[in-house]
C-alpha cells in the first residue's frame, strides 16, 4: 500500500510489487499513455523525484515510476558478497522484468543519479531493450572514482562515507535518518526549497524504513567494487552505449565543477549529446521545465 504522501503527488497513478529474481519485490507506480517509459531515481530519494514532470511526461508515455531495489518501498536485500546484490547489473536486470511484466519488451529510459547508473548498466547489458537513454548528473561511475579530487571528495563525501566497513555507516544513518536526507539533498546548491513537503516527507518515511540504510551503503559499495569491474571489462571489450542518448547536467552542481560529463560520455557511447540544466543536482525538482523542454523530444524521436 502506497503512502498518503505518495497518492498525493500521483494521483492517478496505479501501485504495484513486482516479483523479480532472487525474491525481491519492486515498488512501481504506473500511468499515462503512449510508448512505454521508464524512469529512475536517484540517492537518498525515491520514485517521488517525477512527481513535477510526470503530468506532462503522462501525457506522452506510459510511465513507469520504479523504486530501486534497497530504495523507496522496495525490498531490501542483504547483500551479499562484494555487494554483489547491488551492483547495477542485478539492479538493471530488476527493471527489464519489470518492464516485461507490464508487457514492454523495448522502452526507453531517463534516469536521475543511482538510477542513471543503473540506466547506463541497463543499456549496456540488454540493449535491444532500450530504444533511447536521457542520463541526468552524473559522468560514468568508473570516470568519477578515477578523476577524483580533493574538490570532489569534499562535495561527495557521502560516496567515501557509505562505503565503510559495515555497520559503521549504517549506524549514523539509522541514528537519524531524516536528518541524513536533510543533510544530504539539503547540502547541494540550492539547499531544501525546490522540494515539495510532501516528497521530502516520502524521502525521510523511506528512508526510515528498516534495511534501507544497508541497502544504500551497499549500493555505494557495489559501485566502487563490482561495478567498476563490469565497466573495465566494457571498456576492454570495446563494449559501448548503442542507445541515442542524451545528458543533462546542473550548471550549478558538482558534477560540471568536477568533470567534463559529455566529453567522459563520448569516450564510452556511439550516439550521445548533451548540455547543462539551469540548476543544481535535483534537476526533476530543481528546473522540471527546462527538463521537459530539453528531454521531451528527444525521449520522442523516433
Amino acid at each position: 500500500m502506497q503512502s498518503n504522501e505518495l497518492g498525493e503527488l500521483f494521483p492517478n497513478f496505479q501501485s504495484h510489487f513486482i516479483a523479480v529474481d532472487g525474491g525481491v519485490h519492486i515498488h512501481a507506480l504506473t500511468g499515462g499513455e503512449g510508448p512505454p517509459l521508464l524512469l529512475l531515481h536517484g540517492h537518498p530519494q525515491t520514485s517521488a523525484i517525477w512527481h513535477k514532470v510526470a503530468p506532462e511526461l503522462a501525457k506522452h508515455f506510459s510511465l513507469v515510476l520504479a523504486d530501486l531495489r534497497g530504495y523507496g518501498d522496495s525490498s531490501k536485500p542483504n547483500g551479499g558478497a562484494r555487494s554483489v546484490d547491488y551492483s547495477k547489473r542485478v539492479m538493471a536486470s530488476d527493471m527489464v522484468q519489470v518492464m516485461r511484466h507490464l508487457g514492454h519488451d523495448r522502452f526507453r529510459v531517463m534516469a536521475h543519479d543511482r538510477g542513471a547508473r543503473v540506466a547506463h548498466r541497463l543499456a549496456l547489458d540488454h540493449a535491444g531493450a532500450v530504444e533511447r537513454l536521457v542520463l541526468m548528473d552524473i559522468a560514468p561511475t568508473l570516470a568519477m572514482y578515477s578523476q577524483t579530487t580533493e574538490a570532489f571528495a569534499r562535495a561527495y563525501w557521502h560516496w567515501f562515507f557509505l562505503i565503510q566497513k559495515s555497520p559503521l555507516p549504517e549506524r549514523l544513518i539509522n541514528s537519524n535518518p531524516s536528518a541524513y536526507v536533510r543533510e544530504v539533498m539539503g547540502g547541494r546548491s540550492a539547499g531544501l526549497s525546490p522540494f515539495d513537503l510532501r516528497a521530502l516527507a516520502e524521502y525521510e518515511r523511506c528512508v526510515s524504513l528498516p534495511g534501507t540504510a544497508h541497502a544504500i551503503c551497499e549500493d555505494y559499495r557495489a559501485s566502487a567494487d563490482i561495478d567498476l569491474q563490469h565497466d573495465r571489462e566494457d571498456i576492454a571489450a570495446g563494449h559501448a552505449l548503442q542507445a541515442p542518448t542524451l545528458v543533462l547536467w546542473g550548471e550549478e552542481g558538482v558534477v560540471n565543477r568536477c568533470f567534463e560529463p559529455l566529453k567522459e560520455w563520448q569516450k564510452i557511447s556511439t550516439d550521445v549529446r548533451g548540455h547543462t540544466v539551469p540548476c543544481g543536482h535535483y534537476i526533476a525538482e530543481e528546473a522540471p521545465e527546462a527538463l521537459l523542454a530539453s528531454a521531451l523530444p528527444f525521449l520522442k524521436g523516433s
